[in-house]
């Protein structure tokens, strides 16, 4: 039998556990440089040490991300 994996919001704040994954990274990486920016390249590489994820469904976390500011 395949096991599926499903991606369900949290119903505290509404993040997967994969968009979840890719803001603690990020908040880690801006503590690191200071606040300065995170390279893309950089948070993708830092994600990928968590949880395997194509780089078009890290693009699509991030641009949903970026619109639900």
């Amino acid at each position: 039998m395949k096991e599926f994996e499903y991606e369900l919001p949290d119903v505290r704040d509404g993040l997967t556990s994969k968009e979840r994954i890719v803001l603690t990274c990020l908040q880690e990486a801006q503590r690191e440089l200071k606040g300065r920016n995170v390279p893309t390249a950089m948070l993708y590489g830092r994600v990928l040490e968590h949880v395997d994820l194509s780089e078009q469904e890290f693009v699509a976390i991030v641009q949903r991300m970026l619109t639900k500011r």
